[in-house]
């Protein structure tokens, strides 16, 4: 199946959209910067309709998944230098398949517990967040 005709139908849910910045297109899915400067935090929207679960993915795009995950992870070693990088796809509060690639320091305000329902998020400034997006896309190529 071409990628284009298997993006047909494909949406993605306003709650990713907004808690979000598009980073760019990579070959299965959209790469976006999670709205929260705690963290580098990115995500991972498969560009295909109806995905809920990782298996929901024909072999080839899981595979592809996995490329774009550890993708991710060199930018993360490259750029931020984290003690640790956290992969998840929990989907309990928006069902749309999507992975959360985020890096992970002593310092961070949750560790060594998970991000969620730490404090609350953290806008990044106009500049901070632009020079992210920038410096990430310039690190993938986009």
């Amino acid at each position: 199946m071409a990628v284009k005709e298997a993006e047909k139908g494909f949406v993605m849910h306003p709650r990713l959209v907004a808690d979000t910045v598009a980073i760019g297109p990579s070959v299965l899915s959209a790469v976006r910067l999670v709205r929260d400067a705690r963290y580098p935090w990115l995500l991972l929207v498969p560009r295909r309709p109806n995905l809920r679960e990782f298996i929901d993915l024909q072999d080839n795009e899981q595979a592809l998944l996995l490329e774009e995950i550890r993708r991710c992870c060199e930018l993360f070693k490259a750029l931020h230098k984290p003690l640790k990088i956290n992969i998840a796809m929990i989907g309990n509060v928006v069902p749309q398949l999507h992975v959360h690639v985020i890096a992970r320091f002593a310092r961070d305000a949750a560790w060594p517990r998970p991000v969620w329902g730490v404090g609350e998020s953290a806008p990044y400034t106009k500049e901070a967040g632009e020079a992210r997006v920038t410096r990430y896309r310039q690190f993938f190529g986009f």
